[in-house]
């Protein structure tokens, strides 16, 4: 996913160096459809991004399921990440452009000689010009950490990673100073590719893993802060001019006031969440304990900046559209593409006011309110749907998406293991 600090820390590697003196620090998150992107495309169109980013939801949602029962298997897809961070590597320092996903654990980017990599624009990182390089051992914690190792002729780390849509890369584990902004962090591991195929986009140079995975960067980051915390807020995503910003320690704490909290488990390298029932303002509510099983042994639901749309079981999303239905004045027409189960005419601003607050109720009695900027999606002149789409039983995963996100200060307490929803106009954050 979205999308960061791990509780398991056995496995981070014991010469882990100090990090910034603050012990709290910022990072911005840049929408891949923000003109700061190098995935952004100007003759896109409002509706052409909404759309673009619903096929892309619905298609990393089957493969985060799909590969949460197959270790060798990443937890993302190559091309379906939301939002990139811009950070610089190794000494002398090196710019790397890379995709951030909360469902994905390894750090990577690919690295000079790279014999069989994809054709990327950006200049390939050379690990022989850096004089903080450093191969990790094979036998290490932080090598067997990961789902596919094994060692090289040097007994150094060499990894694969399988992504759910047949894309790879190789590689081998090493660390490296990692820059953000004016603060540094040394001996961060990451991978160092020689190899990479699929469908990864050519204008990025990397991934970041920020899961709850022993090699994410949020797990490595954690002894270096000043709090086993992190928070994102989100600006809503046709916001060209705004940034989100992602926040490390205890300066993006949410604030107490007006902040509500639900318990929160680590499932593999999902943050995972109880979400009991779904109110809808104004009509009748939907219960969501009783609907299909889950993969998850510890709470029904994740949380991902990585995915765009709401993902729910198809009997929640069945009674959540008739629930809706019956509060809407508003004339109902069918999706094109059959990916929305319910979209309506907006033939002027103020139709848009007849569209109902939805509230999600999590464990701990944590109420979040998601007004219609949260729960639907313009897809079309005039038409707006419910930003949400069903995931079937054999898949197994229920999904929190970043469009339900948009204008939340979202806090992980990992050390109490609780998330915190505050409602926050995060352009001003």
């Amino acid at each position: 996913m979205a999308t960061f600090l791990a509780l398991s820390l056995a496995v981070l590697m014991a010469a882990a160096a100090a990090a910034a003196a603050s012990g709290s620090f910022s990072v911005e998150l840049i929408h891949r459809d923000s003109p700061k992107s190098p995935l952004y495309n100007p003759a896109a169109t409002r509706v052409d991004r909404a759309r673009a980013a619903a096929r892309r939801s619905a298609y990393h949602g089957q493969r985060l399921s799909a590969s949460a029962s197959h270790d060798i298997v990443s937890k993302v897809v190559a091309d379906t990440g939301e939002y990139l961070m811009e950070f610089q590597l190794g000494t002398p320092a090196f710019k790397i452009m890379a995709i951030a996903d909360t469902g994905s654990d390894l750090i990577w980017t690919n690295c000079k000689p790279c014999s069989q990599c994809f054709d990327q624009v950006q200049p390939l990182f050379d690990p022989r010009n850096s004089t903080t390089f450093s191969p990790i051992s094979c036998q290490s914690q932080a090598c067997e950490a990961l789902p596919s190792q094994g060692c090289d002729d040097n007994s150094d780390c060499e990894y694969h990673y399988a992504y759910g849509d047949r894309s790879n890369v190789d590689g081998v584990l090493a660390t490296e100073t990692f820059t953000f902004g004016s603060t540094k962090v040394s001996k961060i591991a990451f991978g160092c590719n020689s190899q990479s195929s699929g469908t990864f986009r050519n204008t990025t140079s990397g991934l970041v893993g920020l899961g709850a995975g022993a090699v994410s960067l949020v797990s490595q980051l954690s002894p270096h802060l000043d709090s086993n915390y992190f928070s994102y807020c989100l600006v809503p995503i046709m916001d060209e001019k705004s940034s989100s910003k992602l926040v490390f320690g205890s300066a993006g704490k949410v604030a107490e006031r007006s902040k509500v909290t639900t318990p929160m488990s680590i499932e593999q390298s999902f943050y995972a969440l109880s979400l009991e029932e779904i109110s809808v303002e104004g009509g009748g509510s939907v219960s969501v304990n009783s609907s299909s099983s889950s993969q998850l042994s510890d709470g029904n639901i994740i949380i991902d900046s990585g995915t765009t749309l709401t993902l729910l079981f198809e009997d929640v999303v069945s009674s959540l559209v008739e629930q809706v239905s019956q509060v809407v004045d508003l004339s109902q027409v069918d999706d094109p593409e059959g990916l929305f189960p319910l979209c309506f005419q907006v033939s002027q601003e103020s139709d848009q006011e007849k569209l109902p607050t939805l509230t999600f109720k999590f464990a701990g009695d944590a109420s979040v309110k998601m007004t219609p900027l949260n729960m639907f999606l313009e897809v079309e002149e005039q038409v707006l749907c419910l930003a949400v789409t069903a995931t079937t039983a054999d898949v197994g995963l229920q999904i929190l998406g970043n469009v339900a996100q948009q204008n939340f200060h979202v806090g992980y307490d990992l050390d109490n293991k609780e998330l915190s929803f505050a409602s926050t106009d995060c352009t001003k954050v």
